[in-house]
């Protein structure tokens, strides 16, 4: 039976970041982990830790955190990546370092799944992402340069939960950048389907992430 992490290497894959799995330690608690089989070297530059499947259940069985608008704002405020689902209190700085963040968490997410799909694919979701929706589709369009709404919903995007099982909800004002959304999600392996909420007459894309 395989040994528990020390407390020093689960302190480590605590702190990974909530979308990827990224993580941050000394080479000596890395190696550690790439050798029990819960950590992984990206290939490319910079050369970035992740967590592998067996980090990320190990992470998973820690108790869960607030709800998405909530848990980004929070996460922020502790330096921690969050990809922006839009509407968030305290959203981060806009500018080259948040585009370098971005940029990073999506190739490894991309990582994840060459990883995790028998045949190595990267063209639909993994199950890391079935089980963080609303985190998995934000990434996609933050990644992709679309604008998340702040405070004021008119600014762009919004992603939120739905009471369907694997489905989110993309909502954006503006027709052009909404059907933008949904072109962006098609390419990053969601099935997305265009909306009117039969009570506010809002348009809103329902997406849920691709099998095949």
């Amino acid at each position: 039976m395989t040994r528990p992490p020390t407390a020093a290497q689960r302190r480590v894959i605590d702190a990974a970041d909530p979308v990827t799995g990224r993580l941050r330690g000394t080479e000596a608690q890395l190696a550690a982990l790439v050798r029990r089989g819960l950590a992984f070297r990206h290939p490319r530059p910079p050369h970035d830790h992740f967590l592998t499947p067996a980090g990320h259940r190990i992470r998973e069985a820690a108790p869960r955190g607030p709800e998405p608008a909530e848990a980004a704002s929070t996460s922020a405020a502790a330096g921690v990546f969050a990809a922006r689902v839009g509407g968030e209190q305290d959203a981060p700085a806009a500018g080259a370092a948040r585009i370098r963040e971005v940029h990073s968490a999506w190739q490894g997410l991309l990582e994840l799944r060459r990883m995790t799909h028998a045949d190595g694919a990267q063209d639909r979701p993994c199950g890391w992402e079935r089980t963080h929706l609303v985190q998995a589709a934000a990434l996609a369009l933050e990644a992709a340069g679309h604008p998340p709404a702040g405070r004021d919903p008119a600014e762009g995007y919004r992603v939120r939960a739905t009471p369907q099982p694997e489905a989110v909800a993309v909502y954006d004002p503006d027709g052009t950048r909404l059907r933008a959304c949904a072109s962006t999600l098609e390419g990053a392996g969601w099935q997305v389907g265009e909306h009117t909420d039969p009570r506010t007459r809002e348009r809103y894309l329902l997406a849920s992430p691709r099998r095949m």
